[in-house]
């Protein structure tokens, strides 16, 4: 298959699942929730759940892409964390109306408070990856060579 405007020459392949997260931005966030790669798709993007890897491993996207990109994760497991404990409590109490079980509440929410951040990290994490690349077009050379929307890969 050869391209449009030069004819005989190969069409560069892009790697498959690569989208272009600034147009795709219902997958790219989709993809940050279950804390793939917002790029290329990838997953186990972490050695730990608390650990992530510094970069994708297939399309080479340095996950802190700024200085300080780490606040929009907190942001982002604040967000989520505040939005379970409010479930908890607003749950709890319109479950037992009208005679609400202080001292059980109390509990199933400090319990939350304490668990909900732990359990969100690594999805706050890629969440805000997400939306950082929603927001923020890729660089040239951001990502190897093919990966970028407009990047057009070595022929060989």
């Amino acid at each position: 298959m050869t391209t449009p405007d030069a004819p005989g020459l190969p069409v560069p392949s892009v790697p498959r699942g690569v989208i272009d997260p600034t147009q795709r931005r219902g997958r790219t966030l989709l993809r940050g929730c279950l804390k793939h790669c917002g790029v290329c798709g990838k997953g186990h993007l972490f050695r730990r759940w608390f650990h992530m890897l510094e970069r994708c491993p297939r399309c080479g996207l340095r996950f802190e892409r700024i200085e300080g990109h780490w606040t929009g994760d907190i942001g982002v497991n604040t967000i989520l964390s505040f939005g379970a404990l409010l479930a908890v409590l607003m749950g709890g109490f319109l479950l037992t109306w009208p005679d609400p079980p202080v001292t059980a509440l109390v509990i199933a929410t400090v319990a939350t408070a304490l668990l909900a951040p732990l359990f969100f990290l690594p999805f706050s994490k890629t969440i805000w990856l997400a939306a950082d690349l929603m927001m923020r077009p890729l660089a040239p050379g951001e990502v190897q060579p093919g990966f970028a929307p407009n990047d057009t890969p070595p022929v060989s």
